[in-house]
């Protein structure tokens, strides 16, 4: 199969979809790949590099998006629409109940599109927990950033410092990315409350920091406490493929100190907060809304793109190696590939991005036989 691996344009993302280790594996498999020079620059790897690894580069993004498979870090940005072809297997983070216009197109286009987000092993979600781990670790660094009074914060530190009271962090969810914007949080010495549906979850919460995290069920009266009691509020709770739950409603937010800040790390499905209308970028993370500041980038780990790159690509060659070898027969040969298919044959075969448009769900299976 040719493998395409175009460079990311998103603002400011500066991850690439394949390290030039993973080229070689593809290369050593009999595959051809194509990729574009200067794709891998920003995650500290060159052109040379892919080109010892086997890889053939391409100066232009059409030459690459020619390949029979394209794999990527983000979501196609409107002008790599036209590059779309009827058969093209593209193999990416998608978040499409939150991309109306996305969806339609890839649909009319006839590309196979393979969200990453969706892919389900075991009830948990592998190619998203690599990058839920970065983010929730970064949600802290940017929250404690923001509460900066030279950034518009209310002045105040995340940690321990002996005489003064303790800053508050509250989490909302308690998955992945909570648990490790719980331990960044909890070990700079905040006073850390997790909120989660799961009392079995919050039971092991419980344990991994020793009791010394307050763990609570979560309903709007414990969400509004915790919101109106927060410096810093990080949220990440989603649903896979569909809109993110609203659970901070706006007069939540007006209950907060001014300067206090919050982290939507759920906007690229839509958001947790109400007052999270939009995402932003790495070149302009924040707005003020009620006085609070809303960090709302919708590729944190674009920030960090070397641990990313290298994390993200550990989890997601496997599944490329299987579309690679047999297409997207690989889908009825492995159920976390078959859960990853959100369109297919012009047809939308994730029922939560159906839903979340009014469109029209197939059953994979039904185009699969």
């Amino acid at each position: 199969m040719i493998i395409g691996v175009p460079k990311e344009i998103k603002n400011l993302e500066n991850r690439v979809a394949l390290t030039p280790d993973n080229v070689k594996v593809l290369v050593d498999d009999g595959h051809t790949v194509l990729v574009q020079s200067q794709a891998g620059v920003g995650s500290n790897f060159n052109d040379q590099a892919y080109e010892e690894a086997g890889a053939k580069i391409e100066t232009s993004p059409a030459d690459v998006w020619k390949a029979q498979m394209v794999v990527k870090v983000k979501e196609p940005q409107e002008e790599e629409y036209d590059y779309f072809y009827d058969g093209l297997i593209l193999f990416t983070y998608l978040h499409l109940a939150n991309e109306e216009k996305l969806t339609k197109v890839l649909a009319d286009k006839g590309v196979t599109a393979i969200a990453y987000e969706t892919m389900v092993k075991n009830g948990k979600l592998p190619l998203l927990t690599p990058m839920s781990e970065v983010a929730g670790k970064m949600a802290v660094q940017a929250g404690t950033k923001f509460l900066e009074k030279i950034n518009g914060g209310k002045g105040v530190l995340i940690g321990a410092v002996p005489t003064v009271k303790r800053s508050k962090v509250g989490i909302i969810g308690g998955g992945v990315v909570g648990e490790n914007a719980a331990k960044v949080a909890h070990g700079m010495g905040a006073s850390v409350t997790i909120l989660d549906l799961n009392p079995e979850r919050l039971s092991e919460l419980d344990n991994i920091f020793n009791g010394q995290v307050e763990t609570l069920i979560s309903n709007p009266t414990t969400i509004a406490n915790t919101v109106k009691e927060s410096d810093l509020i990080i949220t990440g709770v989603l649903v896979p493929g569909a809109k993110a739950p609203v659970l901070i409603t706006e007069e939540m937010v007006k209950s907060m100190d001014e300067g206090s800040v919050i982290v939507d790390i759920a906007i690229d499905q839509g958001g947790n907060v109400e007052t999270s209308t939009h995402p932003t970028l790495h070149s302009d993370p924040v707005y003020i809304k009620h006085g609070v500041i809303h960090y709302a980038v919708a590729n944190i780990p674009g920030a960090v793109p070397r641990t990313s790159t290298i994390a993200l690509t550990n989890s997601t060659l496997q599944y490329a190696r299987h579309l690679a070898n047999d297409g997207i027969q690989a889908a009825k040969e492995d159920q976390t590939i078959y859960t990853g298919v959100n369109v297919y044959q012009g047809k939308v075969t994730n029922e939560a991005v159906a839903h979340a448009f009014d469109l029209e769900y197939t059953e994979l299976n039904r185009l699969l036989d």
